[in-house]
């Protein structure tokens, strides 16, 4: 029976990116900054450790482990992805019963809405854009009632 081959280093999960202890966890309920989601709450403390996951999915989001499992190892994906981008801290995700029902695209998708709302993700680039306008007769003045994109609407993650 040949076992799986090993992710390179950088895919890995490693001790150091886990919130681990019950006393950390405390910690980053009681002082951090919480945004909330319908599926998902995040919990934010800014340190300055790397930035590290914890997770907290319990039974009553899903009584069965399969379903609890697999929201655990989409959303820690999903962070091992992101990790080198966000800033120092904790971060716990707190599931909502509403998550065991969501598919793994919409789990991804409320993550990093989450971490845009704390701050801890730049800005999207804008979809696209207008094409340039044929021959401007003359430069039209900027329009008041057009305001620059706000993507979190938060102050940042550092502060």
């Amino acid at each position: 029976m040949n076992a799986a081959p090993l992710p390179p280093a950088r895919a890995r999960f490693p001790r150091t990116a886990r919130v681990r202890s019950r006393g950390e966890y405390g910690r980053v309920f009681e002082q951090g900054r919480r945004h909330q989601h319908p599926l998902l709450s995040l919990h934010v403390l800014p340190d300055d450790r790397p930035a590290r996951l914890g997770l907290a999915v319990s039974r009553k989001v899903d009584t069965r482990a399969v379903a609890r499992n697999r929201i655990k190892r989409v959303l820690r994906d999903r962070f091992r992805r992101l990790r080198e981008q966000l800033p120092q801290g904790a971060y716990v995700l707190v599931a909502r019963p509403a998550a065991a029902r969501a598919g793994s695209a919409e789990l991804t998708q409320a993550f990093e809405q989450l971490l845009l709302r704390a701050g801890a993700l730049p800005c999207p680039a804008p979809a696209g854009t207008m094409p340039a306008p044929e021959a401007p007769s003359a430069p039209a003045p900027p329009s008041p009632s057009i305001q620059p994109p706000r993507c979190a609407g938060r102050a940042p993650l550092s502060e």
